[in-house]
């Protein structure tokens, strides 16, 4: 099966809300730069993954949208405005079909053939299942990817994992670390430092100190 055409939703919420837990990470670099700076290397990486050939970046904050096109993404208003799960529901059904992931947006270490690999996994036997990736520590989700005709049906926040193992999502097991390594604290920051970082994020690591 050809693991081209996929559909990439991501969801950025307002800089000034975003990435509480990784306020203050930097010392010297304004919160809002680094939490824009993650979610530029993000979408870039997920840009340049040959399986993808949209990406949706779902946000109502003007910077962040800009950014998305800069990159070659399309920046899609959260019309529902009801929180991470309802912007992954709104950017697949804006997908118009085909295969759709949803993926958080703070991945700066992600590497594009990681990615591709996922996806391609994700595509395997059995047919019509959704498939999720489970962050670093296991608890969280990183990517959830659904089939043609499949509802994406997020169950991102506390237990994720947990969360779409329940609704009937099944965990593929590749290792695959940059694609796991998401950033909420100064620690996954380090984290993925250690793995590589995308230009935008590795340009203010370099400009700040570590807190």
């Amino acid at each position: 099966m050809s693991e081209s055409g996929w559909t990439v939703v991501v969801p950025v919420k307002p800089l000034a809300a975003a990435k509480s837990r990784l306020r203050g990470a930097l010392l010297a670099v304004p919160h809002e730069e680094l939490a824009l700076a993650l979610a530029a290397d993000t979408v870039a990486a997920v840009r340049a993954c040959p399986a993808v050939t949209r990406v949706l970046v779902v946000t109502d904050d003007p910077r962040v949208a800009a950014t998305a096109r800069r990159a070659g993404a399309t920046a899609l208003p959260d019309a529902p405005d009801a929180g991470l799960n309802a912007a992954f529901r709104h950017g697949a059904s804006a997908a118009g079909g085909g295969w759709v992931a949803g993926l958080t947006a703070d991945l700066p270490a992600l590497r594009p053939a990681e990615l591709a690999a996922a996806l391609r996994a994700a595509q395997a036997d059995p047919p019509g299942v959704r498939r999720y990736v489970a962050d670093a520590p296991g608890d969280g989700t990183v990517l959830l990817a659904a089939p043609p005709g499949v509802a994406l049906d997020p169950r991102f926040g506390v237990g994720s994992a947990a969360a779409h193992a329940a609704s009937g999502a099944l965990a593929l097991a590749g290792e695959w670390p940059s694609l796991r390594r998401d950033v909420d604290t100064a620690d996954d920051l380090a984290a993925a430092a250690r793995l590589g970082l995308g230009p935008h994020t590795a340009a203010l690591a370099a400009a700040g100190c570590p807190a």
